[in-house]
Formats: C-alpha cells, sequence, structure tokens
C-alpha cells in the first residue's frame, strides 16, 4: 500500500498549530515581571524582532532541507552536513528537549485552562502508586494520550484532524483579539504603546535579552514541516510556502494579541499568569462567561500537541531506520505513521509532566534548541562552500544576511544565558552526554 502523504494545508497548518500553543498565552506574564520590560511598545518591538528572527531562520532552514531532502529536521541536517555523531546528538535532544519537553509543557498548560471549568483548584492532587499529581497534571496527561491516539489511527485521519482543530483554534484566537473591543462592560488597561524614554536603553538591556528567550519558546515551531519533508506532497512548493507564510501569519497574530492582552490587563494584572488567556477573558466577559472561553480553548491548544505528535515520531523514526539499536522505532504501520515512535514520545513528555515544572521546561528547551538551530542555519554556508547539489531547488532569501542575522541574535540570546545562570548549561551537558555514549554504543 503506498503511505500516505501531508498535504500543503496540512503542512502550513502544522507550522502555524505548532507556533501557537504555550509560549504566546505564557511569556508577556513573564515580560511584564518587576525589572522585566517597563513598556508595552518595547514589548511589541521584541515580538517583531522575534518574528524577523524566526523568518530567518525559515529562510535559510528551506535550502538546507532543499539539499538533504530527507525527513528528520536538525537530525537529518546535522549528519550530513557536519558529522553524524552530532545530527545524532540533535535528534536525542529533539526527541527529549524539543518534542517531548515542549508536549509536556503545552499539555501542562491546557491542564490549567481546563481548572476553572471543572471548578477544582490548583492545589486538589490525585495519588497514583503513592505519588500525588496535581490535577492539572492529569488533565495534562490525558491530552497527551487522546493526541497519540488519534495520530496512531494514520496520517490521512492524523491530517484531517490538524485542519480542523488548527481552523478551531485560530477562530477562538480571532474571537479574543476583537471580542475586547465591541464589548465595553470593563474597564480597559489605559496603559500607552508610544516608546518611551526607557526604550532604547531597555533594547541593549540583558533584560530585553531575557524576555527573547520567552518570545522564541513562543516562536518555536517554525520550522515544523521540515520534520516531515519525506511525507509531504510536492515537497519543492509545499516546503518553502509552509515555512515562510506560517511564520509570518503567526508574526501578525502575535502582534495582535499582545496587543489585546496589555489593552485590557495592567501589567500587575498579567504578572506571572500562564493562562493569560483566561485572565484578559475573565475580566472582559466576567466570571460564568469565561468558563465556557476557559473550556473551548483547552480544546483548542490541543492542536500544538497534535502538531508536535505529527512532527516528533518522524526525527524518532529517522533515527531508528540509521541505528539498530533504536531499529523498532524506525517502523510504521501501513498507513505511513510510525506507531512505536508516537508511543515512545507519548512516555517522554508524560514523565516529563509528571515530574517537571512549566518554568523549568521551558527555559531548558529555550538553551539547547538555539544551539542546534544555530547550526543547522550555519549548514547554508557549509553548502554554499562545499556545493552541495540543491535537490530540490529552493534557495535562502536574503542570504547571507539573513542567516548571519539569525545567528547573530542566537549568540545574544546563549551569550545572556550562560552570564546569567551558568547552572543551565551544566543541565544541558548532562542531557548531552549519555546521547554520546549511546551513540557509540549503537555504533558497536
Amino acid at each position: 500500500m503506498k503511505a500516505e502523504k501531508y498535504s500543503k494545508a496540512v503542512a502550513t497548518n502544522m507550522v502555524i498549530a505548532n507556533m501557537i500553543g504555550t509560549g504566546i498565552f505564557t511569556a508577556i506574564g513573564y515580560q511584564v515581571m518587576t525589572d522585566a520590560i517597563p513598556d508595552p511598545f518595547t514589548i511589541l518591538l521584541i515580538w517583531v524582532v522575534g518574528g524577523l528572527f524566526s523568518l530567518c531562520g525559515a529562510f535559510a532552514y528551506s535550502e538546507v532541507a532543499s539539499c538533504v531532502n530527507r525527513s528528520g529536521g536538525e537530525y537529518s541536517f546535522l549528519s550530513k552536513l557536519y558529522h553524524p555523531l552530532l545530527g545524532f546528538l540533535s535528534g536525542w535532544i529533539s526527541i527529549i528537549v524539543g518534542f517531548s519537553a515542549s508536549i509536556a509543557a503545552l499539555a501542562l498548560v491546557i491542564g490549567e485552562y481546563f481548572l476553572p471549568l471543572i471548578g477544582l483548584s490548583k492545589t486538589y492532587a490525585i495519588s497514583l502508586f503513592s505519588i500525588e499529581i496535581p490535577i492539572q497534571k492529569i488533565v495534562a496527561l490525558g491530552s497527551i494520550m487522546l493526541i497519540a491516539l488519534v495520530h496512531i489511527k494514520g496520517v490521512k485521519f492524523g491530517g484531517v484532524f490538524q485542519n480542523y482543530i488548527t481552523a478551531f483554534k485560530l477562530l477562538i484566537i480571532g474571537s479574543i483579539i476583537i471580542v475586547p473591543f465591541i464589548y465595553f462592560g470593563y474597564e480597559p488597561s489605559n496603559v500607552s504603546f508610544s516608546p518611551t524614554g526607557e526604550t532604547s536603553n531597555t533594547i541593549l538591556s540583558s533584560a530585553f535579552a531575557g524576555s527573547l528567550v520567552w518570545v522564541m519558546f513562543s516562536y518555536s515551531g517554525w520550522n515544523a514541516s521540515t520534520y516531515i519533508l519525506g511525507n509531504l506532497e510536492n515537497p519543492k512548493k509545499t516546503l518553502p510556502f509552509s515555512l515562510i507564510f506560517g511564520t509570518l501569519a503567526v508574526t501578525v497574530i502575535y502582534l495582535l494579541l499582545n496587543f489585546t492582552f496589555m489593552y485590557v490587563a495592567s501589567f500587575q494584572e498579567l504578572e506571572g499568569q500562564i493562562d493569560v488567556g483566561n485572565v484578559v477573558m475573565q475580566k472582559v466577559l466576567g466570571n460564568k462567561a469565561s468558563l465556557i472561553v476557559s473550556g473551548v480553548f483547552s480544546f483548542a491548544l490541543l492542536s500544538g500537541l497534535s502538531a508536535m505528535m505529527i512532527a516528533g515520531p518522524r526525527v524518532a523514526e529517522e533515527i531508528g531506520k540509521d541505528f539498530t539499536l533504536f531499529k523498532v522505532l524506525g517502523k510504521q504501520n501501513s498507513k505511513g505513521n510510525p506507531v512505536p515512535a508516537i508511543i515512545f514520545l507519548t512516555v517522554i513528555s508524560s514523565l516529563l509532566v509528571i515530574f517537571s515544572s512549566f518554568k523549568e521546561i521551558v527555559e531548558y528547551i529555550g538553551i539547547t534548541l538555539t544551539v542546534f538551530a544555530m547550526l543547522t542555519v550555519f549548514g547554508v554556508f557549509i553548502i554554499r562552500k562545499k556545493r552541495i547539489p540543491n535537490v530540490l531547488g529552493i534557495k535562502c532569501l536574503g542570504y547571507p544576511f539573513s542567516p548571519l542575522m539569525f545567528i547573530a541574535l542566537s549568540s545574544w540570546m546563549l551569550y545572556y544565558f550562560i552570564s546569567q545562570d551558568p547552572i543551565k548549561i551544566v543541565w544541558c551537558l548532562i542531557t548531552v552526554v549519555p546521547g554520546v555514549f549511546i551513540y557509540f554504543l549503537s555504533k558497536r
């Protein structure tokens, strides 16, 4: 039976759904905290920078994917352009951190949004095998299991589900943007969106770099369709369209959402919140109406889980094809879905939900993924220097300025991480070192 393929619509929706998830409804809660970003103008500027940054990455990834022409994202790219060890490490990190941790983080947010609907407090917990698990984590685990079952069903079924639930999510987001400006039964924040005297100083500060980390976490997923390159219909057209259009669309949505958040709620009301959508809609509509929005939005966020459950297993599948130690992960069912890889990712992300906190997961993701994304973007220069054949004929727009801008901003963020909290680098190494041992063990 011929394996099913993902259409241009599915690939684009997958990019959008991967990006619009946890970050946009949590980042601003940390950006407005004391000693963070002082004014709305600078916050919006950071989101513009994040969009341009992601777009530069999308340009570069298009050419790298065009030359390597294989599913698996950074795993395939770095194996081809640098060394199989580096590719394996990126795949190892991508499975454990890039997808499993991101799935866990998004599932935790779904749990937070769902709590008001069932009327339980965050302190309520259920005992499971002598472990006290908060109720929001139970909801998170249920969400992961549900989406795993959807994609075990098959590529076509999962693709249709992805299209519909992404459209539903965009409808809900559109409502959040529009409702505060047509319903006036609340007191807006009355903040000014004009630049202040502190704006220029803030742009060059460590606070700006730290805030950009949260923004880039929100934009992570702009490279999603490269993970399923081998499963795309007409990849020469589908890949660049999905990456570029998806990134541009999300940038506009993010700007509109953040403008709405700050128009409705004050910095004090937003500070430290990871369910900003709930906070804003409760202020606009009141408690009863916002409960409905809370439940609907927790369901809409499943699109992000779905998108990552499409892309993540493809990385594990490619590793399974190349390393006999992981060959079970390389198996597909008759409909083209890597069922063992989906189950593996489900188990890892579920363990992270149980034993980790949201903030820890996000900061960890920010460091590790930035390093491998930067190496992939630098691969454009390696391709040009070595004259590697461009199989699909896709070129990096804005070369060499777009990849250089991406590398410069990535380096700045990494410097901020290292200077502010060096211990995070140690945690990254703790994840990488086992990958080195497993690589050489699998080679034997």
